[in-house]
């Protein structure tokens, strides 16, 4: 089974059985500057798992796009991705646990509707029960009775496992509760009923690996203790698409199912070199080369911090994989283009982002090959003054000159010498440390991210955006923005710097509506109907639901602001006014084409 068919035929399934189909979100969260990217299905979904209501109603389906990055140095194994898609089906307060899991094991193993998968080769395994739980009696009587029904004997199918593994929860704080993870046997034979300890030593193995999770989200935590019971039960299911697609296709790894066979090919050809042969740089290149293409569309762009910078290391490591394998950069465009062209369908931005796409993956390649016969240079001076690279002197090759530490060992031991990698780690925590404490204090997002300063925030920045059409150009629309109690901070397309003088005359603007106590009102309608409607400002239409919100500020019939988004915001503009009079702090460039606000309030 194709990849393609396993997302059509998941999202089928569960349509069929009223569950909505939601578009997947961006990979850049709205408004939560806690993450870089949504690493998982319910991160987009979170206000509405703590018990907002979603337009789309209680029962909903999505793939949803994910990027992770804090194991990228373990990208080139049978498992590891950078980006990955994760297929969810969640109940907001609707069906519970038999329910979740009757559609679980009815997906994988229906040859009509599901992925007909052998429930001979299926295992599970529930919530043993602790201080802060008692053990998960539905969830196994409901698995007990399924494999009863289907011949076979639930002792040798079902385990009773601890929180370190059946337990989920989103932090300190908030929702969480036990899970169910189903897992498949992928051996020639098929190892049959299994004991505990056999299932475990199977599992170490990956002689039998996850498939999927059903999270049964049903207490609340607060400071790292289980204190009662959710007012609204969730359910949160997830199971990723390449690691379906690999058992599907029978496969030991998703490299090699079809999910990656044409950008392979292309790597094969080009280089002249066989997969097998360079295994790891050939997957290297084709994950991150994806990831990259995805990033790109979604308004990620190469810079030295936050996802930019992300993005511009993913596509450095790309040029030193290349170079490996004797592969030309013009080249890299086809499989780029391969890429566009495979994911198209699903999600529309690739092919309408097609050229800036491919015009800033040449940009960001040329310059880094630059970089690189400069860092090598550096690198020959090195080994020419000493017979060790110290800690420091590595991580000056890594931060200057974009060398990864892979390369920096790879090179030194050719020329016979030995890397500081302890020193090297020490560094690189010293400077990730002084990451987070920039970012300290950012809200977290969907997870509490709702004081009254950040929602007049919030309101302020719809104005905002008004004020730069009205005063910059009607071609301006939102690139990003990011909030905190201190301040927001705001992104927008702009070829040039908005001049001091424009800048005045935007904040005296906006003030002048906030002072005039403008109604701030929210209407629902079909986003069919939105996107006809020219008088509403949207940015990533592709990630809402098929009913939208949008969002009004209008006094005496005169409409200040027309603006789709999911909120939260003041009722009326006067609000602001306790939080002090508007100011733009800092106008800066953030990315070609890219300029960048931060918007204060001074009493």
């Amino acid at each position: 089974m194709k990849s393609n068919e396993i997302r059509k035929r998941f999202l089928e399934f569960f349509e069929k059985r009223n569950h909505s189909i939601i578009p997947s979100a961006p990979l850049v969260p709205e408004n939560d500057p806690s993450v870089l990217f949504n690493t998982a299905g319910m991160q987009p979904l979170a206000p509405f798992l703590l018990g907002e209501k979603h337009s789309a109603g209680a029962r909903l389906a999505d793939a949803q796009k994910c990027v992770r990055t804090n194991d990228i140095d373990e990208v080139g194994d049978n498992t590891h991705f950078t980006f990955f898609e994760m297929l969810g089906n969640w109940s907001l307060g609707d069906y519970f646990k038999n329910k979740a899991i009757e559609y679980s094991f009815e997906f994988l193993t229906s040859k009509e509707e599901g992925l007909g998968l052998d429930p001979k080769r299926l295992y599970v395994t529930v919530f043993e029960g602790d201080e802060n739980a008692p053990k998960d009696e539905e969830a196994y009587k409901k698995w007990k009775e399924i494999f009863e029904n289907t011949g076979l004997n639930p002792d040798e199918r079902i385990f009773w496992m601890s929180a370190n593994s059946n337990w989920w929860a989103a932090g300190d704080n908030g929702p969480c509760g036990p899970d169910s993870e189903m897992f498949y046997d992928r051996t020639e034979n098929g190892l049959g009923g299994l004991t505990k300890e056999e299932f475990i030593q199977a599992d170490d193995r990956q002689d039998v690996v996850e498939i999927w999770n059903d999270v049964f989200m049903e207490f609340l935590k607060k400071d790292r203790k289980v204190v009662g019971k959710l007012d609204q039960q969730n359910i949160d299911t997830g199971a990723g698409l390449e690691r379906l697609t690999a058992i599907l296709q029978n496969k030991k790894s998703p490299y090699e199912t079809d999910l990656f066979e044409n950008e392979l090919k292309i790597l094969e050809k080009e280089s002249g070199k066989k997969y097998q042969d360079f295994q790891k740089d050939f997957r290297i290149i084709l994950d991150h080369l994806r990831t990259s293409t995805f990033l790109i569309s979604d308004g990620v762009f190469p810079s030295n911090k936050d996802q930019g910078y992300i993005l511009r290391r993913l596509l450095r490591r790309v040029v030193v994989r290349i170079k490996n394998i004797e592969f030309q950069n013009e080249k890299v465009l086809e499989i780029v283009k391969s890429y566009i062209q495979k994911y198209s369908e699903i999600y529309p931005n690739l092919k309408e982002k097609e050229d800036l796409i491919l015009d800033e993956i040449q940009k960001e390649i040329q310059k880094f090959e630059k970089t690189l016969t400069a860092g090598l240079k550096e690198f020959q001076k090195i080994i020419k003054t000493s017979n060790e690279i110290s800690g420091e002197l590595a991580f000056k090759l890594f931060a200057s000159y974009g060398f990864p530490l892979e390369l920096i060992i790879e090179g030194a031991e050719k020329n016979g010498f030995v890397v500081d990698v302890k020193g090297f780690e020490e560094k690189m925590k010293e400077h990730t440390e002084k990451s987070k404490t920039a970012s300290a204090g950012k809200f977290k997002g969907g997870l509490g991210g709702d004081s009254p300063k950040i929602v007049a925030f919030h309101t302020a920045t719809h104005l905002l955006l008004a004020a730069l059409k009205k005063n910059v150009g009607e071609y301006v629309s939102q690139k990003g923005s990011n909030i905190t109690e201190e301040r927001a901070r705001f992104d927008f397309n702009n070829p040039e710097k908005v001049q001091k003088e424009v800048q005045e005359k935007i904040e005296n603007w906006i003030n002048e509506v906030i002072e005039k106590g403008v109604e701030v009102k929210v209407e629902e309608m079909p986003k069919v109907e939105a996107e006809k409607d020219l008088s509403i400002n949207g940015s990533f239409w592709e990630k809402y639901p098929d009913v939208v919100k949008v969002w009004t500020i209008e006094k005496d019939g005169e409409i200040f602001s027309k603006e789709l988004c999911n909120g939260p915001h003041v009722k009326n503009t006067k609000e602001l006014v306790d939080f002090g009079k508007v100011k733009i702090k800092k106008e800066e460039s953030s990315s070609a084409g890219v300029r960048r606000i931060k918007l204060v309030f001074e009493k």
